[in-house]
């Protein structure tokens, strides 16, 4: 058996770009299966169309599973110096921006043009790809697809299929195999059939989104959704408690403990498909110093515009009278704007110095939150806010940010950007547990600098854009908003410097300001000396 091993561990070429004959079995097998969901999208007419469906999405899954096993169980265990760089598709090639411009224009015409998927209305029935998976919406529901249906399903089948791949490619790391079974069970139950069999036991309630938990669902506290939750009884009601408690007392407890890895990493869909079907276009990920940059600013832009759009949501269908309304938007802008002043002053009091030179941000951020809440509450009016009818107001925030921002970018431009484009830079869910990790989080990645032999493997395995590799090579732990704790850094490095850890708040940010090549003009520095 392990002279059928390839021990090679070469970037460069053949080994880079040679596939076996039984991967280009599995790839057509895979092909096959889209080209009979593409010949769907053009109204070809099935005689049975749950059938064909099980085969499409059948082929998919065998194609990826036997294409995985080939690729990596005639390999050793360990590290995967694969030739990302050198593959086309990996490197921002022909077929990487092929697959980009497809995945674009298909979230494209998903969000916004559901009528070219064959999505029926007014009684209408579906006709095309979405009628191509009516047998399987009423398998379970008992009612025909929609295209969020569609999506989910063809969303669920990726995590599965290629969540099974990553795990053959870490399977020298239990770590990696526990993270992903359990982003593969949350999205498989939690986010697709749980909700699907909700709606057969109460189609009213709001079941799209179980967690509820603000600011990713970013409808919870709409009106609709709220008189719906209430009109429910009990279990309506519970759901709104547990996304109000969700906010303010089960994640930051568990991002205290764990940091923001518990969600982000294991839990959550949006990571869970960076992580699966994402993961040969991690090292995309901008290590420059101006992509950082610019994630700070946009991605605090977006947790700011999330804050007083869901604000003014709520706002809007809020009354002038106490004796009317229980609570008023006098009382409830007066509430936000206490609530958001504690937690500044309070960060300011007793996390000044681990901000540094970023409290001054921040402050900019707080008052530019206030103004906009004071200036919404002393121009608005019953149907305008900020100027603008709150209907339309309130459909921004799902549009800009829910749509174009997190499917359009965030999936379409993984073989451009990287698999966390929406994470890094958009995410107000990550901002905020990132903000919780950074000053209030056991987590951490220990390093020992003593052991670092500087081959880039974390910098180019992180999907975040942390150039993991400079903090490695001075000894420092590193503690950054945006990492996600999915461990790839430690999994692929061949010293075992790094390790993820959860420890006591004494010592975790440790600068270790060290002079390294790169950083300085060593001559000047002894010319001055």
């Amino acid at each position: 058996m392990s002279n059928k091993l390839n021990h090679s561990m070469s970037l460069a070429t053949p080994d880079a770009l040679n596939i076996t004959t039984k991967q280009k079995i599995a790839l057509g097998l895979g092909l096959i299966g889209l080209f009979i969901l593409t010949l769907a999208l053009f109204n070809t007419s099935f005689p049975n169309k749950g059938l064909f469906l099980t085969i499409a999405l059948s082929l998919i899954v065998i194609g990826t599973i036997f294409y995985s096993r080939e690729a990596y169980l005639n390999k050793l265990e360990g590290i995967k110096n694969d030739g990302v760089w050198f593959k086309s598709i990996s490197s921002r090639g022909f077929w990487g921006w092929s697959v980009g411009i497809i995945l674009t224009a298909f979230y494209i015409v998903l969000y916004f043009y559901p009528q070219y998927l064959g999505l029926g209305k007014d009684g209408v029935e579906n006709t095309g790809l979405i009628s191509l998976f009516d047998p399987l919406s009423q398998l379970l529901s008992g009612r025909n697809a929609s295209q969020w249906f569609v999506y989910g399903t063809l969303y669920t089948i990726a995590i599965l299929a290629f969540g099974y791949k990553f795990i053959l490619k870490y399977r020298h790391n239990r770590y990696q195999q526990i993270r992903t079974v359990s982003v593969m069970f949350f999205q498989l139950g939690f986010a697709f059939l749980i909700p699907e069999f909700m709606y057969v036991m109460n189609n009213d309630l709001p079941y799209y989104d179980l967690k509820s938990i603000w600011p990713l669902n970013y409808y919870i506290f709409d009106e609709w959704s709220v008189k719906a939750f209430l009109s429910n009884g009990n279990i309506g009601l519970s759901l709104i408690l547990f996304g109000v408690l969700s906010i303010f007392v089960i994640t930051p407890i568990l991002t205290y403990k764990y940091g923001k890895r518990w969600y982000c990493s294991w839990v959550c869909g949006c990571g869970g498909l960076a992580e699966t079907a994402g993961d040969s276009f991690r090292h995309l990920s901008s290590k420059k110093l101006s992509a950082w940059k610019l994630e700070r600013w946009l991605i605090h832009l977006v947790l700011v515009f999330s804050v007083v759009m869901t604000t003014a949501m709520i706002y809007t269908y809020l009354g002038y009278k106490s004796n009317d309304f229980w609570l008023t938007r006098g009382v409830f802008i007066s509430l936000v704007i206490g609530f958001l002043t504690i937690i500044f002053a309070g960060v300011m009091i007793f996390k000044r110095n681990e901000l540094g030179k970023d409290a001054k941000y921040g402050a900019i951020g707080f008052f530019l939150v206030i103004t906009l809440l004071l200036i919404m509450h002393f121009t608005g009016t019953t149907d305008q806010l900020f100027y603008i009818k709150s209907g339309n107001l309130r459909s921004a925030y799902g549009i800009y940010i829910g749509s174009i921002f997190s499917g359009v970018i965030g999936t379409g431009f993984y073989p451009i950007l990287g698999s966390r484009a929406w994470c890094r830079f958009g995410c107000p869910m990550a901002a905020i547990l990132g903000f919780q990790q950074r000053l209030f989080s056991k987590f951490r990645i220990t390093t020992n600098g003593g052991q670092c032999i500087s081959c880039g493997n974390c910098s180019n395995s992180c999907e975040m854009g942390i150039d993991v590799r400079h903090y490695a090579q001075k000894g420092e732990n590193i503690v950054r908003s945006s990492c996600v704790g999915c461990g790839i850094c430690a999994a692929v490095c061949p010293r075992g410097v790094l390790k993820l850890e959860n420890d006591s708040m004494k010592g975790r940010i440790n600068p270790n300001e060290i002079l390294i090549g790169n950083d300085v003009d060593l001559m000047k520095l002894v010319n001055e000396n």
